[in-house]
């Protein structure tokens, strides 16, 4: 049952691509902060990934990146949160955009992306490389930004070669370029009714109050 959840999960990250909210405004870049984004001594942290990140369903402000603007307000830290999610991102398409949201300087960039990928049985090749040339991209544009990775699990349905080469992914590149990674960012939350919306699976607000923990818990040493 929990592979099946976790099968259903993933269809309905996938599905995300026809959610008009979200496709209306194709790019969405919000600023968490209610501080003036001016404001030259804040640091900008920039969440890049998929309906997981733009917080599906939910109002903005209920999404994780949100509640961590929170905690770094009430801890008087001098960081901006900007939510750069959209729904139904692959790490294709995520490549594709990444550039536009580095116009501005960033500090921080955390990179949620993968399971739409897992999802469509993309070659675990192709979504490494993918993911390498948004790290690369993202260093060679800010040498000085750091990279906090979120890691994704998918369920053997795909076969369990697949699965297990996938699950490396996340890992293998924490190594390879040295940053710190999230194992898995939906922990605690996929697969718990409770803390999913109607359709079993996106996280309600109370799932993304434990995401921020567990975004939080890797976040913080970099601060």
């Amino acid at each position: 049952m929990n592979r099946s959840i976790v099968l259903i999960c993933l269809v309905a990250l996938w599905g995300c691509q026809s959610d008009k909210k979200r496709a209306q405004e194709p790019l969405e870049v919000v600023e968490n902060s209610k501080e003036d984004v001016r404001e030259p001594n804040k640091k900008t942290i920039l969440f890049f990934g998929n309906s997981i990140t733009a917080g599906y369903q939910l109002d903005l402000s209920e999404a994780f990146p949100a509640l961590i603007q929170e905690r770094l307000d009430s801890l008087g830290l001098e960081y901006r949160t900007v939510n750069a999610g959209l729904s139904g991102e692959t790490t294709a398409s995520g490549n594709s955009r990444v550039e536009w949201v580095m116009k501005n300087k960033m500090d921080i960039f955390v990179l949620e992306l993968g399971a739409n990928d897992g999802l469509r049985g993309i070659s675990t090749q192709e979504t490494r490389k993918n993911l390498e040339v948004i790290i690369e991209k993202v260093q060679e544009k800010y040498p000085a930004c750091k990279i906090l990775l979120a890691g994704m699990k998918i369920p053997p349905n795909m076969g369990q070669e697949y699965s297990n080469s996938f699950q490396k992914i996340y890992p293998d590149l924490a190594k390879k370029y040295n940053i710190p990674l999230i194992p898995f960012i939906l922990e605690g939350v996929a697969g718990n009714p409770e803390l999913n919306l109607e359709d079993g699976i996106h996280p309600t607000p109370e799932g993304h109050q434990i995401l921020a923990e567990n975004v939080w818990r890797e976040l913080a040493p970099m601060l």
